[in-house]
């Protein structure tokens, strides 16, 4: 399996005022294309700092971080738009679907940034929300929809654009527990068909469906365990 991520040495330090604090402490990992990995870690621990790095929103104060070969720890701003609209796509815990905007347009989003002509943003937004079983509910708008099915649709536009990679920041956090359920079966099945994907949690029972559990503490990593 190829290296889709590779972060060396990194920090991230924050000016508050006269304060200085370190988010991050020297961390370094790497990501294998295919993998199925937690990152986990009480509330104020770095992994949110983290994910903002490796998914391309923000910058290390030091250390290098590689996307598929490429540095992008030296990358303003509109160079990291580019990569993360190509290479990355996200899921959040509230979801973020434009509510005047049908299940069909929400998805077709990024494809309209990204210049894609309409017709091949319509074919290929349907074959998404046909992905994750929506075909019938293309048209409907978030309001029309349950939680799970908004959840659904976000995960169809965080696809749209074949990411190297889906990120996805607590995605069953507003969804009851069978509903969650049923989220993270949908996870395991593109994990299946050989999507990576990075999950951030607090919740071990979330965590201990991914293959790998990377656990920050104080900006560290404490452990990095892989289920045998």
């Amino acid at each position: 399996m190829s290296i889709i991520i590779k972060v060396e040495s990194v920090t991230k330090h924050y000016s508050l005022g006269v304060q200085t604090v370190e988010a991050l402490r020297g961390i370094s990992f790497e990501v294998e294309q295919g993998e199925f990995i937690a990152i986990m870690g009480p509330s104020g621990s770095g992994k949110s700092t983290l994910m903002n790095i490796i998914g391309c929103l923000d910058s290390p104060t030091h250390g290098t971080y590689f996307l598929n070969q490429q540095e992008v720890s030296k990358l303003d701003g509109d160079e990291l738009a580019g990569i993360r609209n190509k290479e990355i796509g996200f899921v959040f815990q509230n979801f973020h679907l434009l509510p005047r905007n049908s299940a069909l347009d929400n998805v077709m989003l990024p494809l309209k940034y990204a210049g894609v002509s309409k017709p091949e943003q319509i074919k290929r937004g349907k074959a998404v929300l046909s992905q994750v079983d929506l075909d019938s509910r293309m048209d409907h708008h978030p309001s029309e929809l349950s939680g799970g099915q908004q959840q659904r649709v976000a995960i169809a536009r965080a696809l749209v654009n074949n990411p190297s990679i889906l990120f996805a920041d607590e995605p069953t956090g507003n969804l009851d527990s069978q509903t969650g359920h049923d989220v993270m079966e949908l996870f395991h099945d593109l994990h299946k068909q050989g999507q990576t994907i990075i999950l951030i949690t607090h919740e071990n029972a979330v965590a201990a469906e991914a293959q790998r559990t990377i656990f920050i503490k104080d900006g560290l990593i404490e452990s990095d365990t892989t289920k045998v």
